[in-house]
């Protein structure tokens, strides 16, 4: 790890999964005005959303 807390990963994925993930990184820098939107940023921002979901999906399901 380096010294800003991130770790590099190296994952093999299709084309196609390819294509959809650069789609969402033009959609991310033509509509979130931050400046340059880079894909490990997008993939970060996806992993949080999903983790949050996820984590409401539980306590749900402990309710009954």
């Amino acid at each position: 790890m380096s010294e800003n807390g991130r770790i590099q990963l190296n994952v093999r994925i299709a084309k196609e999964t390819a294509k959809k993930l650069d789609e969402i990184v033009e959609y991310y820098q033509e509509n979130l005005k931050l400046g340059r939107v880079y894909k490990g940023d997008v993939l970060t921002d996806i992993i949080e959303k999903s983790y949050e979901v996820m984590n409401k999906q539980k306590r749900g399901f402990k309710r009954y």
